[in-house]
């Protein structure tokens, strides 16, 4: 291999702030901020805003997005207009 070509590969804590989940791995991630971990050592941190822990694939919850009044609100704003000119009718 050639010298001075790769990035640094090293230990790394990857930690979700919705959450507070953190896992130890490995990754050659650029980081500035560092967490001292469970074994006392200081390693490099990144956070994540989601993570196997908060993602709703996997915790099985999802988050309601609310979405009412989207459809008035469109209608409040282009009127019948919009509808008359896609040839849409109600």
């Amino acid at each position: 291999m050639k010298k001075d070509i790769h990035p640094e590969y090293r230990d790394v804590i990857f930690k979700d702030v919705s959450t507070d989940f953190a896992i130890l791995t490995r990754s050659t991630i650029q980081t500035s901020e560092t967490i001292k971990w469970e074994d006392g050592k200081e390693y490099p941190l990144y956070k994540v805003d989601i993570s196997s822990a908060s993602h709703p694939f996997y915790t099985g919850k999802q988050k309601i997005i609310d979405t009412e009044g989207r459809i008035e609100k469109f209608q409040k704003k282009f009127g019948s207009s919009y509808a008359h000119i896609k040839g849409i009718k109600k």
